[in-house]
């Protein structure tokens, strides 16, 4: 009989199967796609390399780096050497910088909030004054979880205006929900660890080739020199306690395995947990609940953005990025953009020359360049399940990673990490579920080997 079985091949999936073939366990990995990576891959349209999503990560994000280093790849990323956000108005011209200066945290934004343009002196201040109140919540304690963030501001002193320039500008990339629909734990996590604890925390780091790169190949790679059986295109539909371990059945056939790592999505893992192996409400998995993420791209004949990525105010535009590089266009026939729109809710639906129509004026607002130039390409990339819905109250949703059947652990994004659905949580819930394995093993080990 096989030693460990991980079901689902994305960051949580990836990572577990890691972790556990570099102890000596013997790993197979099933994956129901043709490629590792999950919800971080990329595919190809034309001559571009297309990412479904506009995946970046903070200096902050020790595991999520950690795993891009077992992975050889961190040559292949970019890390700001201090934080600096551009953001644009659409209604007036120039430009304001969210940047850190040497000071220790959390004085270390001070000077870039007194000075940002998008708000008043005194809605500034306060802006200030919030963020250290913000540093002393116990994102730990259920009641914090139970908030909204959005109510949280309100009570100090944040208007509409400070909420949507300043905290959704950075929650909703981060939480995937705005503030009013985010657990005040959660967003307390982001920012504190993010923004207020260390001062290069935020530095923003990205993929400088496609994801499926930096991610899928790179993982299969590793986990081949690492001795862990690949089962890609392969879906399990049925996972069963047999008396000595699991029997996992598939299309092909069924097999056995002392233990089971499973990192697939909720809504999947419900329907693959047996009977009470997780001591939550029946509907668990629904009352989760998911958030969507859209991205709009666009090629253009010429370069109108000169940063990396650019964020967006006083529209309903949240981030555009660069893609040029990573997408293998050459930067003399053109620039690649991709607009990432975070919990996507009232855009999911609707059809792809709408939200261009819809767009573009926002566009040409934010990159008055991008009004003489030429769209050459026009697509969109959804994913209408990107996330957990990250509402007050989903800790009691989110199960941890040891579940009440012997050798059976959870993975993903969405299990009780304390954080909210990023790269940075899938790969520690990875980490987590390898751990309690491994723990659960040793004595039974150490007894075989007396």
């Amino acid at each position: 009989m096989n030693e460990v079985a991980v079901i689902g091949g994305g960051l949580a999936g990836i990572t577990a199967a890691l972790r556990c073939a570099d102890t000596g366990a013997r790993v197979t990995l099933y994956e129901s796609r043709p490629r590792l990576g999950g919800l971080t891959h990329s595919f190809r349209r034309g001559d571009l390399w297309i990412d479904n999503g506009q995946h970046v990560f903070l200096r902050c994000c020790t595991a999520y780096r950690s795993l891009l280093e077992r992975l050889g790849v961190t040559e292949l990323v970019e890390v700001q050497p201090r934080l600096d956000v551009p953001v644009r108005s659409e209604r007036a011209a120039g430009t304001a910088r969210l940047r850190r200066t040497g000071l220790p945290a959390p004085l270390h934004l001070g000077a870039s909030l007194l000075r940002y343009r998008w708000l008043d002196p005194v809605a500034r201040l306060r802006v200030v004054v919030a963020a250290l109140a913000l540093a002393r919540v116990d994102r730990e304690a259920d009641r914090v979880d139970r908030i909204s963030f959005g109510d949280w501001l309100a009570a100090h002193g944040q208007d509409p205006r400070a909420i949507e320039t300043v905290w959704d500008l950075i929650g909703v990339a981060a939480l995937n929900a705005r503030a009013a629909d985010a657990s005040l734990a959660l967003a307390a996590t982001v920012f504190q660890i993010g923004l207020l604890e260390h001062a290069d925390a935020a530095d923003i780091g990205w993929s400088r080739v496609p994801l499926q790169r930096l991610h899928g190949d790179a993982a299969a790679r590793a986990l081949g020199a690492a001795g862990v059986r690949l089962r890609l295109r392969t879906r399990v539909d049925a996972l069963l306690p047999d008396g000595v371990g699991w029997s996992l059945g598939h299309a092909v056939e069924q097999e056995r395995y002392a233990a089971v790592i499973l990192a697939v999505p909720p809504t999947v893992a419900a329907t693959l947990l047996p009977a009470g192996a997780v001591d939550l409400r029946d509907d668990w998995a629904v009352a989760l609940g998911s958030s969507p993420i859209l991205n709009l791209h666009l090629v253009v004949d010429r370069r109108v953005l000169d940063e990396p990525f650019v964020a967006s105010v006083d529209g309903p535009l949240q981030w555009i990025f660069d893609r040029t590089e990573q997408a293998g266009l050459d930067p003399a026939e053109g620039q690649y953009l991709a607009v990432s729109l975070s919990a996507a809710d009232e855009l999911i639906g609707r059809r792809s020359g709408e939200l261009r129509d819809w767009a573009l004026p926002h566009l040409h607002r934010l990159l008055p360049r991008l009004r003489t130039a030429e769209l050459k390409e026009f697509f969109v990339t959804r994913e209408p399940h990107a996330t957990f819905a990250p509402a007050p109250g989903s800790r009691e949703l989110r199960p941890g990673a040891i579940t009440a059947l012997p050798g059976l652990f959870l993975a993903g994004a969405w299990t009780a990490t304390g954080w909210p659905a990023t790269m940075e949580g899938a790969v520690r819930s990875g980490e987590a579920a390898a751990t309690a394995l491994l723990a659960a093993a040793q004595p039974v080990a150490e007894e075989l080997a007396s």
